[in-house]
């Protein structure tokens, strides 16, 4: 399982480690059969691979990464807007439409859901979750059972973000520059922040809680190399060799990186300096 994850996922072996363990623990038969698969909060800054680890579990899992189910919880911040996870209640406009989370697992149920940023929700968003947590399952407006013991449910926060960096060292550490805390140790420190943060009855029902933690230079680099190839694979589809010198790669990894928001600026950056000049005829990329 960590072999297939790490095809994707560059920098977190100590995430893929923990929540392959909490995996295979409930695939063993060492859960209670009723409730979820899995239910993780996976904690660090912004563009560490988060999202894409849930994306690459779907894909593991159910054999498909469109397998996952996504809402952003800071659609969720007010109390009215709460209703919409299970549905309008009868008479009210979008009574036919179902719940936007319990519509979503009925109709595909073997799936990740990903609760993005749950920091952000209102507070009886977690009642509806401890009952998931708990029972495994969720009646929606229309008075249907909906099974969530097929799902895993993965929460992201950017709780502990600021200790998180300050704990593998701030922005872009070097390849050789050692990390300045264990993963538990910065694990440790976060949890204090979540505690502060979320109710005990909420964290005392989740799996697991997962550390991302800053991207190095390096893993920057091997990020860009991944999509590098993606496009590669594109081009070979159309007959057309294509190859980007090391120095490039430099390039495209420094001004793909942001300290605010990790890698997730690299694949505008690619789109930029590498396919558009290709769409536009230009062969020469090395040198932008």
């Amino acid at each position: 399982m960590e072999e297939e994850l790490h095809k994707r996922i560059v920098g977190q072996d100590d995430a893929i480690k923990a929540i392959s363990r909490a995996i295979r623990r409930a695939r063993a038969g060492m859960k209670d059969p009723k409730r979820p698969i899995g239910s993780f909060i996976f904690l660090g800054p912004t563009g560490v691979g988060k999202t894409e680890l849930a994306r690459s579990l779907a894909e593991f899992l159910f054999g498909d990464e469109n397998a996952m189910i996504s809402l952003d919880m800071s659609e969720y911040m007010e109390k009215f807007a709460v209703s919409r996870l299970v549905g309008a209640p009868p008479g009210y406009v979008g009574y036919e439409e179902g719940g936007q989370l319990t519509e979503k697992v009925r109709r595909r149920p073997y799936s990740v859901v990903l609760l993005d940023e749950i920091e952000k929700a209102h507070p009886d968003v977690f009642n509806i979750l401890l009952q998931i947590f708990e029972d495994g399952r969720l009646t929606d407006a229309q008075g249907r059972v909906v099974d969530f013991k097929n799902t895993v449910i993965i929460m992201t926060s950017n709780v502990g973000a600021t200790l998180i960096k300050k704990g593998t060292s701030l922005g872009f550490r070097s390849a050789q520059e050692p990390e300045l805390m264990s993963y538990k140790d910065i694990k440790d420190s976060v949890m204090g922040e979540l505690n502060k943060t979320f109710r005990p009855e909420f964290l005392n029902r989740i799996d697991e809680v997962i550390v991302f933690k800053s991207l190095t230079q390096s893993e920057i680099k091997q990020i860009a190399d991944l999509m590098l190839k993606e496009v590669g694979e594109l081009l070979a589809e159309q007959k057309i060799t294509f190859s980007v010198k090391n120095s490039a790669k430099d390039i495209l990894a420094k001004e793909g990186y942001d300290p605010n928001f990790g890698a997730r600026p690299l694949r505008r950056t690619i789109e930029r300096l590498v396919e558009n000049p290709i769409s536009e005829g230009n062969n020469n990329i090395d040198s932008e």
